[in-house]
């Protein structure tokens, strides 16, 4: 009986895994599918680039895009536009008072405007309000088979789909920038006259000295790179959704969240480039 029970294996304990290891494992994974999904991206916009410029042109599809993403927009990328100048006004008035410099509000806000706010800003609304509705749009296609449909018919989804939505992205958000400049420096215009008591002459000439067209070219190139980006990350997530209505839900929510961290991200590289 003591032979048997000597015989008797005491059972092992589970190993307990270290934590180090399990956040550097965590960290290599996440690195590895970004790697991979910018991999993907950048694949997926190189076939837009190359069905673009192939015909059939689709200009029923594009104008539709154009009027969806740059029309549909003008209304909230104005008001954001407007309140934003006010508010940077009011706050940069409150700071050159301190100075007796009120004579440069309105060349601050304006390069400030034109530079850096008003094409983030723009991409932003465009990513809240097409943008979602793109991916969503893409993703119910995708997992309801309209996709595989379009495939069986001979036409190439990303030719009739995709390339409408990034070239309105493209087009369309440059142009919002410029309202959003102009509905900025209304904004601040009102503010610092009307509210703040400042000489029209001297807002009006002090902006005309200060805000050169260079810093107007700069935001529309930053809006433009913003608008390429954010149509090509929604479409891509919409187009490779999966998992039914949850999956969709979860495609429109990762998009909006590397939208915008693209625009942040884009916003550095290219301000550093034209610099």
């Amino acid at each position: 009986m003591a032979s048997e029970n000597a015989q008797q294996v005491e059972p092992t304990q589970p190993k307990v895994p270290n934590p180090v290891t399990q956040a550097i494992e965590s960290m290599g994974r996440g690195f590895i599918d970004t790697v991979a999904e910018l991999g993907s991206l950048m694949m997926l916009g190189f076939e837009v680039a190359r069905w673009g410029v192939r015909r059939p042109y689709r200009w029923q599809n594009l104008f539709f895009q154009l009027d969806f993403v740059g029309v549909g927009s003008v209304f909230i990328v104005l008001l954001t536009g407007l309140f934003t100048g006010m508010v940077f006004a009011h706050q940069s008035s409150r700071a050159f008072e301190l100075f007796d410099a009120e004579s440069l509000v309105g060349p601050t806000v304006a390069l400030t405007l034109t530079r850096e706010l008003a094409p983030v800003f723009s991409a932003l609304m465009v990513t809240m309000r097409a943008g979602s509705a793109m991916c969503t749009e893409l993703g119910t296609m995708r997992v309801s088979e309209q996709v595989d449909a379009l495939e069986t018919m001979a036409v190439n989804p990303i030719q009739y789909l995709l390339v409408p939505r990034v070239v309105a992205g493209l087009l369309m958000v440059p142009l919002l920038t410029l309202l959003f400049d102009t509905s900025g420096i209304l904004g601040s215009y009102f503010v610092s006259v009307t509210v703040k008591g400042l000489s029209a002459g001297t807002f009006l000439s002090r902006t005309r000295q200060w805000l050169d067209p260079v810093d107007v070219y700069e935001g529309l190139i930053k809006g433009a790179v913003f608008g390429l980006a954010v149509a090509l990350i929604c479409c891509f997530k919409g187009y490779n959704a999966s998992g039914g209505a949850k999956g969709v839900g979860k495609a429109t929510t990762e998009a909006m969240v590397s939208s915008a961290l693209s625009i942040f991200i884009l916003d550095f590289i290219v301000g550093v480039l034209l610099h």
